[in-house]
């Protein structure tokens, strides 16, 4: 298991999961486990128990596949405008404690950032227009552009082809045990999971032998880099420089 700080030397790019690493997985739980379920119960007379006890059973077929995070998917299965009730409740969509402020360290220290999300490029958007996600990374990137999932270590093969990305000189942060399991066997070099995606609800137990961070602000952040000499002030100002005494006359 890698050391809890990371040797910043051998890492040129930072992959970075979306729900639960960045953003707060309160409002992905709250919407499956409770606003969806409520809002589709209604409109079939159901109870809040008879649907999820109809619902459970088709979530779980899905788990771990693409149609799983795939919103047109759920909207097609359920009959049910699933992106227009994410869009309702979008105002509860957060990031967790510290994630900017990380992200942004990150880059100003040379490090290539990616989102790598399983999540549908519609739930994308409605997450990046409502936190301005796009500003803290240099690249967006879904897994429904490969047609493959994060559980699927070809998921990280469709990203060294498709963006460049050398696993053995690359750094993941996820919170799904299934997701970090795919991103050892794909040789991904430095690995880390959330331990409390949801800040709502306390951290759970590890991943063994992959190294746990309660939340991704906690992980170790490379040494600012120093300036260049040529980028520092001059200890004294040239001859004929604001403030300089001007040179004697000949």
């Amino acid at each position: 298991m890698p050391s809890i700080a990371p040797d910043w030397t051998r890492i040129d790019t930072v992959c970075l999961d979306m729900d639960g690493t960045v953003l707060d997985l309160h409002f992905d739980n709250l919407f499956w486990l409770d606003a969806l379920p409520r809002r589709w119960a209604a409109a079939r007379g159901l109870d809040f128990d008879a649907a999820m006890a109809e619902l459970k059973p088709r979530f779980e077929a899905r788990r771990g596949t693409l149609e799983w995070y795939c919103i047109d998917h759920w909207s097609d299965e359920l009959g049910f405008d699933v992106p227009a009730l994410k869009h309702e409740l979008r105002a509860q969509i957060r990031y967790l404690e510290g994630a900017p402020a990380f992200l942004d360290a990150l880059r100003r220290r040379g490090k290539r950032v990616l989102l790598t999300t399983n999540a549908h490029p519609i739930s994308l958007r409605i997450k990046n227009e409502q936190t301005g996600l796009g500003a803290h990374f240099d690249e967006l990137v879904s897994s429904h552009e490969f047609g493959e999932p994060k559980e699927s270590p070809r998921f990280w093969q469709r990203l060294a082809e498709g963006h460049g990305v050398r696993v053995e000189r690359t750094l993941f942060v996820d919170d799904s045990a299934p997701v970090l399991h795919a991103a050892r066997a794909a040789g991904v070099a430095w690995i880390y999971q959330v331990l409390q995606p949801d800040s709502t609800l306390p951290p759970h137990a590890p991943v063994p032998g992959i190294a746990g961070l309660r939340r991704l602000a906690d992980l170790e952040l490379p040494v600012e880099p120093r300036f260049q000499a040529s980028d520092a002030e001059p200890e004294s100002p040239p001859p004929g420089a604001a403030g300089a005494a001007a040179p004697p006359s000949p």
